[in-house]
This record gives C-alpha cells, structure tokens and sequence, in this order.
C-alpha cells in the first residue's frame, strides 16, 4: 500500500504529521511504503524555517493508492499555481485524495471537490478569514461542513485543521488497510483517547 504526499514552500511542519502516523503505522503493517512529492525534487521550505527534501517531482511522481494533500500558509499560492492544479487534475491515485487542513482548499481550486461535501480548517487567529468560510464563499459547487470533523465521500476525503491530519491519516489507514491497522497504529502512538474524543466531539460524516 503507497501513500503520497503532497508538499509545497509554506506547508505547515505539523502537516508532516501525516508521514509520522504513516511511518508508525509500518510497524503494524510493514507493506506501508510512502513518498514526499512537490512541484520539484528537492528542497522545500516549509513554514517558520523547517526544510524538507521531496522525493519526488510532478514530472516523475509514481503511482501510489492514497495522496495526501497537506495545508498551511503556502495554501493561498498554491491554489493560483498552475503546475499544482494541473498535477491535481491530471493525477490519479488508486483509491482515493484526501485533503488535511488547507489542503482541501487547494483541492477544491483545482475542482476536485465540485459535487462533493467537504471541510477544512475552521479556527485562525487575529483578522483572518476561516479558510472554511472562505471554501463555502469562492466554490459555490462544493456542499461545506462545519460540524464534522473529517468528511469521507469515497474518493475524496477532507479533514479539519491541523492535527486533524493526525485523525484523517488514521481514517485513512482503516479504510485502506482494515480498522485494526488504525486502531493498533492509535495505540501505539498514545493517541487512541485523543482520537476518541476528537470523533466525539466532531464525528466523521460519510457520504
């Protein structure tokens, strides 16, 4: 089972929490392989400093099951970037897409998410517009969520802000690799409470 990741100048370190639930998850299920792919090979700066080698580019990025699509700050130019809306159209995982954070709003920039329920971040600080009332206000085609904590519509997954990405990328592994591959990953990490509650307070809409 291969799992992408997708990244770019301005993701948010935190995001890169996707490939730790994943590389966690290779001690439960080994058959996990995962790759890094952004518009170049190479270098890209993350947010606040935090550098990271992609693996891969867009010209060479391999197939894989699952490509994540992660958020921060470098979201807003990423949905004006051409080579990253093309890759979007044009890239076709196995199973399934799924948006962490403001990945989703890339996402659905590119249109990936007309016709579909979705979330995405909900809290900001200061003067800034929650990016899911912005999802609701630039893409007319998309039915947003407010309440749920991850929305699973098959093909398309999106997920909350931030450490959501932690809960979607468990969500992930139970709907690829079985419940028992997510729950186990969970306790291992120490965060089966966490997850617990988290799905309590913001259930998991499947549509």
């Amino acid at each position: 089972m291969r799992f992408g990741i997708l990244i770019y100048d301005g993701v948010e370190p935190v995001d890169l929490a996707t490939f730790g639930v994943l590389s966690m998850a290779r001690r439960v299920a080994p058959e996990i392989s995962i790759f890094t792919v952004a518009p170049a090979k190479g270098p890209v700066a993350f947010s606040n400093g935090l550098t990271v080698l992609s693996d891969h580019g867009f010209d060479d990025c391999p197939p894989c099951d699952a490509l994540i699509v992660t958020g921060g700050p470098g979201w807003m130019a990423q949905c004006k970037n051409p080579a990253m809306l093309g890759f979007l159209r044009r890239y076709k995982p196995e199973r399934v897409v799924a948006g962490v954070c403001t990945g989703g709003m890339i996402m659905a920039a590119a249109g990936l998410l007309d016709g579909h329920t979705a979330t995405t971040k909900r809290e900001v600080i200061g003067a800034e517009v929650p990016p899911v009332d912005l999802l609701r206000e630039r893409h007319p085609a998309v039915r947003v969520e407010d309440a749920a904590g991850l929305v699973d519509c098959g093909a398309i997954v999106t997920g909350g802000g931030v450490t959501l990405g932690i809960d979607a990328t468990l969500h992930l592994l139970a709907k690829l690799l079985g419940q028992q591959v997510a729950d186990e990953t969970a306790r291992i990490m120490e965060y089966t409470r966490a997850w617990r509650a988290n799905r309590e307070a913001m259930p998991v809409l499947v549509r």
